[in-house]
């Protein structure tokens, strides 16, 4: 697919894309769904995709909704959550994507920080447990249930709550109401930003930023018709919107979304995915099974560390990126096809074998990570971006791929670094400001225009970016001394050990880190303490904490003295979105964790 097809070239909102898309190519696989009754995957043609967008248009349709309404949508991924999104497009509404975990009141704060005119959900218990949040939705007309629970629970309440089936069955009998298609300059959608402190703001982005974002990702990247995407990410995050959903309907590529995350694995292995859009915690994850498997033999470590090694030395060569020599030169030559078929070649097959593009975001990748997936031959790319870019500023390609950078910026992005080395942005795929806040939305923006980031940056002679950390989360103690936490965070847990790490110090004498043990590595490191590993009051024992930070000191090697944590609280309970410790693109929520953690920070 190239940028001069005509589906590219006079396509200017995404519901054009849609219809453009289907007109091209009506009878390809658009879609595979898991089908729970015959346990296989079936496969959606676009001509179908179109025909089930159609009913829920006129059923939406037919609720006479003004131009520009808002509709909310918790809904998990799958081809419901597609049919809802196109549909409210194409009436011109605006669709308001939220985190199916997320907690009820957090989603009842955007329902009525939006006025929601319509919400669709999975399950009439989500309404239920956001009616009990206590927020007023006078905006609010209707409540659709799109799984097959039953609803005359909810029934009684001022607001109608509906069946997926009867709302299409009366969208159906009102066939032929118009749906007034979209323009440019109108809302895609209001999408809320995490709120890693704080209430979540609501992002509005354009068709026309979404469009130029998805038209430049397809030049950088150019996924193709062969190409089978495997969507996990919650679709209410911008990064999979744009990346894992809109940009393979402009590719013409067919997407399969995942059962859930616990089965991940197998769905890897089942559909084997050639592009997968992600998060580092998915890597983080997988290197920790590795590492189990690793656990308590020698030999299979050394051959893993050796495939590793030579793998990263080729894959630097290749790429034009200094590395440190090897006097086994010669050696690695030979024995690289074997390292190879012992070690990269099983790990590949686990995402299904023929990945061809892994592309990293929402997060930084840590270089021990993007050292052994690139070094054992999954083809991972770091890129950065922000709700408010639709998302995506900047990233590697595979001929150009440095992991300590996130690549250059993609075709029509201006960057600059400004004052403060903040990285600044200016483009058709910026934000248009925050749904209701015009304030905030001025402090967004410098004077001259272009879009402050909050993140600090370099910018080498080739555009190369590098993100040096973040401006309001620089940790300040008591003593004046400043550390990047994210940065120190991530060497911290590059130690199997530790599975998750928050570090802390803002306005106190030193540094000190809260950390998730990894319950496999714990087994084996109280036991070589000679604590037992099933008793909880093991995890802070002086022995244990003592040991815990000289395991923390060796990572942390690197940092000056001052910011290396003097004090740890160990914990076994991972943080997670539905405890609300984590963002749906797996962030740490520092805000919730200071307040969770209180006591035993203090």
């Amino acid at each position: 697919m190239t940028l001069d097809d005509p589906i590219l070239s006079h396509a200017r909102t995404l519901t054009e894309l849609f219809d453009a898309r289907v007109l091209r190519s009506p009878d390809d696989t658009a879609y595979h769904r898991f089908d729970p009754t015959a346990s296989r995957w079936v496969a959606l043609s676009w001509r179908e995709a179109a025909a089930a967008v159609q009913r829920w248009t006129q059923a939406l349709a037919a609720l006479r909704l003004p131009g520009g309404a808002r509709v909310g949508l918790l809904l998990p991924n799958g081809v419901e959550a597609v049919w809802a999104d196109l549909s409210t497009m194409a009436c011109s509404c605006v669709p308001v994507p939220m985190h199916a975990l997320d907690n009820p009141a957090s989603i009842a704060y955007i329902l009525g920080d939006c006025e929601a005119a319509v919400l669709m959900v999975q399950e009439v218990a989500q309404w239920e447990a956001i009616r009990a949040a206590g927020v007023a939705l006078p905006a609010l007309r209707c409540v659709v249930v799109v799984g097959a629970s039953a609803i005359a629970s909810a029934q009684g309440g001022a607001i109608p709550v509906i069946a997926l089936g009867e709302w299409l069955a009366a969208g159906a009998q009102a066939a032929g109401l118009p749906a007034t298609p979209p323009q440019p300059d109108d809302l895609a959608a209001v999408v809320y930003t995490s709120g890693t402190t704080g209430k979540p703001k609501g992002v509005m982005l354009t068709h026309a930023n979404v469009v130029a974002n998805v038209m430049a990702v397809l030049a950088h990247v150019a996924p193709g018709p062969d190409d089978v995407f495997l969507s996990f990410l919650p679709l209410s995050h911008t990064f999979e919107r744009t990346a894992g959903y809109y940009l393979p309907i402009a590719a013409g590529s067919s997407v399969a979304h995942a059962r859930s995350v616990a089965l991940l694995a197998e769905d890897l292995r089942t559909v084997r995915p050639t592009v997968l859009i992600s998060v580092p915690r998915i890597y983080e994850r997988v290197r920790a099974q590795l590492d189990a498997r690793l656990a308590g033999s020698r030999a299979k470590r050394w051959l893993f560390e050796a495939a590793q090694g030579v793998g990263w030395r080729r894959f630097c060569r290749r790429q034009g990126l200094a590395t440190a020599a090897s006097p086994w030169a010669a050696a690695e030559l030979l024995v690289a096809p074997l390292l190879d078929a012992l070690v990269g070649r099983p790990l590949r097959a686990s995402f299904g074998g023929r990945l061809r593009v892994a592309v990293s975001g929402g997060a930084p990748l840590a270089p021990a990570l993007a050292r052994c997936f690139l070094g054992l031959g999954v083809p991972v790319l770091q890129g950065y971006g922000m709700t408010e870019t639709a998302p995506v500023v900047a990233a590697n390609t595979l001929e150009h791929n440095d992991p300590a950078t996130v690549g250059i910026a993609l075709q029509g992005v201006e960057l600059r670094v400004g004052e403060n080395r903040e990285l600044q942005v200016r483009g058709p795929n910026v934000m248009k400001g925050y749904w209701k806040r015009p304030e905030d939305s001025a402090r967004a923006f410098t004077d001259d225009g272009w879009l402050r980031t909050g993140d600090q940056a370099s910018i080498d002679e080739g555009g190369r970016v590098r993100i040096l950390g973040r401006i309001k989360e620089i940790i300040v103690t008591s003593t004046g001394e400043k550390i990047a936490p994210a940065d120190l965070e991530l060497a911290i847990a590059a130690d199997p050990l530790f599975s998750q790490v928050f570090v802390l110090g803002e306005n106190r004498p030193f540094i000190a880190a809260v950390a998730v043990l990894d319950r496999t590595q714990w087994q084996a490191f109280a036991q070589s303490l000679g604590v037992d590993p099933a008793q909880p009051e093991s995890l802070n024992l002086p022995a244990v904490q003592q040991a815990a930070l000289r395991r923390i000191a060796q990572q942390a090697a690197a940092f000056p003295r001052y910011g290396v944590p003097r004090a740890a609280w160990l914990s076994l309970e991972p943080w997670t979105v539905e405890n609300t410790l984590m963002t749906p693109t797996l962030k740490l929520k520092r805000h919730n964790l200071m307040a969770r953690f209180e006591q035993e920070i203090e």
